[in-house]
Order: C-alpha cells, then structure tokens, then sequence
C-alpha cells in the first residue's frame, strides 16, 4: 500500500512510520520539520519503499502532486504546543485547520477515500463526565488548540459524507515515550538537567491524566483502522487510569537519581492558560473491538523518563 503520512518525522509521526514500513508499505513523509526531526527518520532514508519530502500542507499545488496515487492518508501533522495559542492565535487555525483543509482537498482532487486522523483529549474541554465516552457533549474546547483539532475532526467528517471518504479520528490520552520532544516528562528532566536541586512544576501539582506509551498508541492506531466498521469512526485512546503531576515529579526525580529535590509550585489548578487539569478518556468503545493497552499510565511515565534521560543526559 502507498501511504501519506503528514507530520512524518514527528514523535507520534516517526513511530507510525516505523511500523508502516516494518509492515511492507511504501511511505512518503510528508513535513516541513517545524517540531519534527531527520534524526527520527534517517534509518529509512536509503530504503527504496520511503521517501521524505520536506514542505508546507499550506503549499497546497505541491500537496497535490506528491499524493498521487496514494491508498491511504496518515494525516498527523499539527502544531501540537497548546499553550502558545494565547500567543499566537493563528498558528493552531493555519497548521492544524488550514492544513487538514488542504489535505482534503487534495485528498479528493486525487480520488483518496481514507484518511486516519490523530486529534485529541482536548475537544471534550473540562468534560463532567469521567472518563470521558466518545458520544460525550457537548464539546466545548478551552484552548484554541482544543478548538483547532475540533474543526479538523468536523472538516474530515463532512468531506467523509460528502464525497464517500472513510476516516478513523483518534481521540488520544497524553501520548509519551522515546523521541518526546514537549510535554511535562520532558520538561521536568530539562528543568532538572539545568538545577538537580529544586523543580518548578507548573500549577498545583493535583492535574490529574492519562498517559499511555507510544508503543500501544501505534497499536491502537492500526488495529482501529484495520478492525473499523463505519465509514466514519471515533476512538479514544489511552490507557485504564491516571496519574498526577506530583507523582510524575517523583518519578523523573527517582530515575535521574537525584534527592532532596525542591518542588516549587506555581500555584493554582491549571498549569497554564487552556490546561484541562482532570482528564481520563473512557476507551471502552476500542476494548470493544479487541484492543487493549499494556501498560498503566505510571508504568507509561516511567518507561519514558528511562528513554528521555539516557537521550537527552548522554
């Protein structure tokens, strides 16, 4: 199969490339390499059934021609930074909105019917009902990220209707692992690495997620699309429970080896502007259909801070 991957070099990106190539397709990665990296891809740069192109979904004539005979879209590329939509208010509406648009479009200006889309916990908003179905509304984002992903998931599913596409949209949980390169994890070691005696932690410590590993994300992700029974469907992802910052704070502080820590709270139940402070997704419609993840959220935090230390302290 010859499959699009946008966001290609990305950390969910690369992975799913990863396993797409390890499966016998033929990739094109498609980024322009504003959050992604070569280095997540340069062991598939000589195989013949990859190639990488490095450009804009903006650039919608070039998007045009490298989907040409293309099976199936991959479509997760975004600007995944949440907290910079109360900076810059456009860049989620043009990387993740704009984008997704020109992807459709030349999704059916070269007759392309299927497209797996990879948006987030963040369209429930501060859901009251925990966890979280997939039927649960109304959907109120509280950041324009939230928001962004949610116009692309309404975009993908009226071109679906309209012009007889297919599509599975993922809803994910905090997806860690090798190659993060954001996310609390990543900025505790970071913090760290600079000052091993005192941590600045970003609210009051009590947010409270899920957090499933990169290995069952990609499971979850081809399992979905291989075992779908609607023209049009909707999974969450993530794992069975949750975990709170403090205890994410511990855990990085166990791994790097390091004691008498000082955390240092910001203060308030947020850590920032747009930060839903309680979320755990109800996966139960995917359990359903024969999917399980294989690791808790503690076990998904700790195998990550493993990864992230020897990556980014050696």
């Amino acid at each position: 199969m010859r499959i699009l991957v946008t966001g290609g070099a990305g950390f969910i990106g690369s992975h799913i490339v990863d396993r797409l190539i390890s499966s016998g397709n033929e990739v094109i990665v498609y980024d322009n390499l504003s959050s992604g990296k070569l280095e997540f891809l340069e062991h598939h740069m000589r195989n013949e059934n990859f190639k990488f192109v490095k450009d804009d979904l903006l650039n919608f004539e070039a998007l045009k021609r490298e989907m040409k005979d293309v099976n199936l879209v991959y479509h997760v590329a975004a600007n995944p930074d949440v907290k910079i939509g109360a900076r810059d208010t456009r860049i989620h509406l043009e990387q993740n909105v704009i984008a997704t648009h020109n992807l459709l479009e030349a999704m059916r200006l070269n007759d392309i019917s299927d497209i797996v889309f990879t948006s987030t916990s963040t369209v429930y908003g501060e859901a009251k009902k925990i966890p979280t179905p997939e039927d649960y509304g109304p959907l109120i984002p509280i950041s324009l990220y939230g928001a962004s992903k949610l116009a692309a998931e309404s975009l993908i599913m009226a071109y679906a209707h309209t012009f007889g596409m297919n599509t599975v949209i993922y809803r994910f949980a905090n997806i860690v692992g090798p190659r993060s390169t954001h996310g609390v994890i990543y900025d505790f070691i970071m913090k760290l690495k600079n000052n091993p005696r005192e941590l600045e932690i970003l609210g009051d410590g009590t947010q409270k997620k899920s957090y499933l590993y990169i290995e069952d994300c990609v499971d979850a992700i081809i399992y979905g699309y291989e075992h779908r029974k609607e023209d049009v469907e909707i999974f969450n992802i993530g794992s069975d429970d949750w975990i709170d910052v403090k205890k994410i704070a511990d855990i990085v502080v166990e791994e790097m080896g390091l004691e008498n820590v000082k955390y240092r709270f910001t203060g308030g139940k947020r850590g920032w502007k747009g930060d839903v402070p309680k979320m755990l997704l109800s996966i139960e419609k995917i359990k359903s259909y024969g999917w399980k993840p294989k690791y808790s959220s503690e076990e998904s935090v700790r195998l990550t801070a493993r990864h992230l230390i020897d990556e980014i302290m050696r």
